[in-house]
């Protein structure tokens, strides 16, 4: 029966197999009598490494334990392990994550649960905060018989550390109407920018009549008011118009409006406030107003650290609009202050 001469044969065929592969000679053949992983039949041993290689390549490396190395359990144990530091690792990224981090924490950093900052494993320093860009300063403006005068420091600091030594605080927002800037500097400049435009549009439409000082208060008053939650800015609206001839305005913090003959502000007014109550007077001339105006301020540059630099002025009246400033060498000097330069020149001030 020649179907059973091949079933026989095949068997011997299949068992001779298993016997060299037993023994590691020959070719690895598979159950369906081919040779596995596609290779043509080689008796040869160097095709039986061949075959093995791949296999195990195939199975992932399972093999059996019989030289007494690590087995199939424990290799799968420590790849489980080390998926589970892997996944406790991305739960913390993940985590920081959602509370707008992205500092692993487990190699040290801002620790979001606890709100510190931690060097971990690493050498990780917390960073320095910036702090808010400040108008830390001195403005004021004074009516005098026939117009105004405006002053300012021009110091901006940041902190401790002077931003800007030659800032110019007095910003012109319409044709004879000017604003003196105190607080957040990014804050303030926004402020007078979006004035500037609403005052340029309604300049057009009145024509030759132009703005008056007190329609450019009541904007600046809108804006402050309308963002007193977060906006930091204190301000003075002064300038001369056809109508009420020279106006002084006041928008503190909060925005609140109010109109008043002289206004000083900024964190150095606090250092002159008697000395503006004792030496302020109606009608003033324009150069006993200026005097007035650059005194006050070299006063507060000389107690208060936030203020300094140069003393700017401007002169508004119906014929001129005037700028001018004193260099830093010729702003006075006064009592318990140290000079840097050229012979004692200490001002006091007269009672």
């Amino acid at each position: 029966d020649h179907e059973a001469i091949r079933r026989r044969s095949g068997a011997r065929v299949r068992r001779a197999s298993w016997k060299r592969r037993r023994s590691g000679e020959g070719v690895r053949v598979g159950s369906n009598g081919r040779a596995s992983q596609g290779l043509s039949i080689d008796t040869s041993v160097e095709g039986f490494d061949k075959g093995r290689s791949r296999e195990n390549e195939r199975t992932n490396d399972r093999t059996i334990d019989r030289s007494g190395e690590e087995g199939d359990d424990e290799r799968t144990r420590r790849r489980g392990r080390k998926r589970k530091g892997e996944g406790e690792r991305g739960a913390r990224r993940v985590e920081s994550a959602s509370r707008g981090l992205s500092i692993d924490t487990s190699f040290g950093g801002f620790d979001a649960r606890t709100g510190v900052w931690s060097r971990g494993k690493g050498k990780m320093e917390a960073p320095t905060k910036m702090k808010e860009v400040l108008t830390g300063t001195t403005i004021i403006a004074c009516t005098y018989d026939g117009g105004v005068i405006l002053g300012a420091d021009s110091r901006t600091s940041s902190g401790n550390y002077v931003a800007n030594k030659v800032a110019d605080k007095i910003t012109k927002v319409c044709d004879k109407v000017y604003l003196c800037r105190s607080g957040s500097a990014a804050h303030t400049q926004a402020v007078a920018g979006y004035a500037n435009l609403y005052l340029n549009q309604h300049a057009i439409e009145l024509g030759d009549k132009g703005c008056s000082v007190k329609a450019a208060a009541n904007i600046v008053k809108e804006i402050a008011y309308g963002n007193k939650a977060w906006m930091n800015a204190g301000m003075i609206i002064a300038g001369w118009d056809k109508k009420e001839k020279g106006k002084v305005f006041v928008v503190p913090l909060g925005g609140t409006l109010m109109d008043v003959p002289f206004a000083v502000g900024g964190s150095g007014s606090i250092y002159i406030n008697a000395f503006v109550d004792r030496n302020w007077k109606p009608n003033m001339t324009k150069e006993e107003c200026k005097s007035f105006v650059r005194k006050a301020v070299s006063l507060a540059i000389s107690r208060d650290g936030s203020s300094g630099g140069v003393i700017r002025t401007v002169t508004v009246n119906e014929h001129e609009q005037v700028k001018e400033f004193v260099t830093g060498n010729e702003v006075p000097v006064y009592q318990d202050e140290i000079q840097s330069k050229g012979p004692p020149q200490v001002e006091f001030v007269s009672v």
